[in-house]
């Protein structure tokens, strides 16, 4: 049975075995109750369900590796995009599916694969989210790898890594405000960032150019809202890769419209190519951040891992984002 075309599970008739791992500092609210209340549903559906709560940065790494060597069917996230990127750390590589409960501030996996987050004016959103757990499939999905670290949805170099060295972590009253203090701190430094000479080398061929920000995508999605790479796909094997060249906030601010009028495949100064492996260098070094976490300078080197994680999506969640078709067992 190859792995890459069947489901292992049926969510709704078999006895699932999970562990949720809660990271009671996602987000702007607590929500321990709702995850708790989550956690009964889930049991009365025939789940076995054991929480943990994380108390430090990393634990979600050890807690979801410790899941998948002991042989757990899921572990699902009650956390902020930090929080899930822990997880696919710990997972990757093994047979235990990735579940959400986005109870974050961003929660750009859930937004991508229509997971509906948690709000304080709709508090049932986190029980339709476990409806999509109990009533959804297993999918293999690409994970992307950057200096050893694995990343779900992109990795950023550059004028976005910068605004995230800038503002995480962010206590929680921030947090309050949604999206709005990364687009006052994007403006910002927008205002006095500078494009660096830059050399890309994707896979065979190379790029050199000024650039302001690059972006290795595994999901259609940038920042929760913008659409700037509508073929990407999440088992292609491949990394969508976006090179914003440009010296300085003029040209961020040209960019930033032609996302989100979603010209960017038309703007001769958006570079678009697909690869499996990248290394970047520039001078300076610059900012890289993947999932929204700091994780260093240029330079840097990047590569796609084909299907190496598991994840447990709803019925909701577009087929286009897909290369492959999957049967049940």
């Amino acid at each position: 049975m190859k792995r890459t075309c069947y489901n292992l599970i049926d969510m709704e008739t078999d006895s699932v075995k999970a562990r949720v791992i809660y990271n009671p500092i996602a987000g702007p609210w607590n929500v321990q109750h709702p995850v708790k209340r989550v956690c009964a549903l889930l049991e009365k559906r025939g789940w076995s369900v054991q929480l943990q709560q994380t108390e430090k940065p990393g634990d979600a790494v050890a807690m979801a590796h410790d899941a998948a060597q002991a042989g757990y069917d899921a572990v699902v996230v009650a956390g902020g995009d930090g929080t899930v990127n822990e997880a696919v750390n710990g997972l990757v590589g093994s047979q235990t599916a990735l579940g959400v409960l986005p109870v974050g501030t961003g929660n750009l996996w859930a937004r991508q694969v229509g997971i509906p987050p948690y709000l304080l004016a709709n508090p049932l959103r986190i029980r339709e989210a476990a409806d999509g757990l109990t009533t959804g499939t297993t999918r293999w999905i690409d994970v992307g790898k950057v200096n050893g670290r694995h990343f779900l949805c992109w990795a950023g170099i550059g004028l976005d890594a910068q605004v995230t060295k800038e503002l995480e972590p962010r206590p929680r009253h921030t947090k309050r405000l949604g999206m709005l203090p990364y687009i006052i701190a994007a403006f910002m430094i927008a205002r006095d960032f500078q494009g660096v000479r830059t050399r890309i080398q994707l896979d065979n061929s190379i790029l050199r150019g000024r650039t302001l920000l690059i972006v290795a995508s595994n999901i259609q999605q940038y920042a929760g809202q913008l659409h700037i790479v509508p073929q990407a796909r999440l088992d292609d094997g491949l990394l969508d890769v976006s090179m914003f060249k440009g010296l300085g906030f003029s040209y961020a601010l040209r960019h930033l419209l032609t996302m989100l009028s979603r010209r960017s495949l038309r703007d001769p100064r958006i570079v678009y190519r697909q690869a499996r492996y990248i290394e970047i260098q520039t001078d300076p070094s610059i900012p890289v951040q993947v999932d929204g976490d700091p994780v260093g300078t240029t330079p840097v080197t990047l590569q796609a891992v084909p299907r190496a994680l598991r994840v447990l999506v709803p019925p909701t969640t577009p087929p286009i984002l897909f290369t492959s078709t999957q049967a049940k067992t």
